[in-house]
């Protein structure tokens, strides 16, 4: 007997769980037949989880036992257990349609939200087995189930999906104004607030990038494109840095990239401020990685043995200096 059929009863699953377990006895003839076994068992214990339910199968039992009277044991209790056997299904085709329905409502209130803080990263797995990367400072809300005929979650910040294929109910990441609409790929999506662009790049598969309020212009991406949005520009281009995807993994990779736009990254990633006072400096273009465990203080460190800066910081007003 499954564990779950009996905590089911017990009344020890939480919506979600049941949801999951009904689904599973829809689509398996060897768990139903387990579950109504089961519900047969508490309709004779004259304990099944619907208090109405009960009190009618007591009354019909009753009235069953009274006219089987005159028969022999064996036969009336077998007759017995087929009449409860109705009953318990009767019982279960209600239940479960009533309690089937029950979850649907609040599941589709319940919205989920995952921060990660500065310095971190963090993984999920959705419902519908897609799974998302959020890098430091990231926020994605989602539902805890898909309804409809669409999967839509909205991200702040940097995520790297990898969307498990429906082509009946595509996946739809909404950015800022910006949507990004999939049946199953994997792509990397960059829109931190502060930041000054917004940029998807597609791995593998098909994505669709529109504005919301012009969801027929889009551009369709194409495995290892990468499309830059600033205001109302769009821009498409090859995917220059197959590193620069590998913070999911804990690594911050830059290649050949220009020291204003590294600490505006970091920035970002460790929620400080950076000021670079010597405008020479701003151009030098450095080529490094680090790991995301490492503190702001130790990546400085090792940048500045390249080109020799002097950096201050101030942990009152959490503002570094570069000159």
């Amino acid at each position: 007997m499954n564990e779950r059929i009996q905590q089911y009863f017990q009344g020890t699953l939480n919506s979600t769980e049941r949801l999951e377990l009904l689904k599973e006895i829809e689509m398996d003839d060897s768990l139903k037949e387990q579950f109504i076994q089961f519900q047969n068992l508490y309709a004779l214990m004259h304990i099944s989880p619907q208090a109405e339910n009960r009190l009618e199968g007591e009354k019909g039992y009753s009235r069953f036992i009274n006219r089987r009277k005159k028969h022999l044991w064996s036969k009336r209790m077998k007759s017995v257990m087929k009449y409860a056997a109705v009953i318990a299904l009767a019982i279960f085709s209600t239940y479960w349609i009533t309690d089937y329905l029950s979850v649907q409502e609040p599941l589709l209130a319940e919205t989920n939200t995952l921060y990660v803080p500065a310095g971190q990263r963090a993984q999920i797995t959705l419902q519908d087995g897609t799974t998302v990367w959020l890098n430091a400072q990231s926020t994605m809300t989602y539902p805890s189930h898909f309804m409809g005929d669409e999967r839509r979650v909205s991200i702040s910040g940097e995520a790297y999906f990898n969307v498990a294929r429906n082509e009946r109910n595509p996946f739809i990441v909404s950015a800022s104004d910006i949507e990004m609409k999939v049946l199953g790929t994997e792509f990397n999506v960059y829109c931190y607030p502060d930041a000054e662009v917004i940029q998807t790049s597609l791995i593998s598969g098909s994505v669709k990038v529109s504005k919301l309020n012009q969801p027929h212009s889009g551009v369709i991406l194409k495995p290892n494109e990468q499309i830059t949005i600033k205001g109302n520009q769009m821009q498409v281009n090859t995917i220059k840095q197959q590193d620069a995807f590998l913070w999911k993994e804990g690594i911050y990779s830059f290649e050949d990239e220009r020291l204003e736009q590294i600490m505006k990254k970091l920035e970002l990633y460790y929620d400080v401020t950076i000021v670079i006072k010597n405008e020479s400096l701003k151009n030098r273009k450095y080529t490094c990685k680090f790991r995301q465990r490492d503190s702001i203080d130790e990546i400085l460190e090792i940048i500045c043995r390249i080109h020799r800066f002097k950096v201050v910081r101030d942990r009152e007003k959490n503002i570094i200096t570069i000159s």
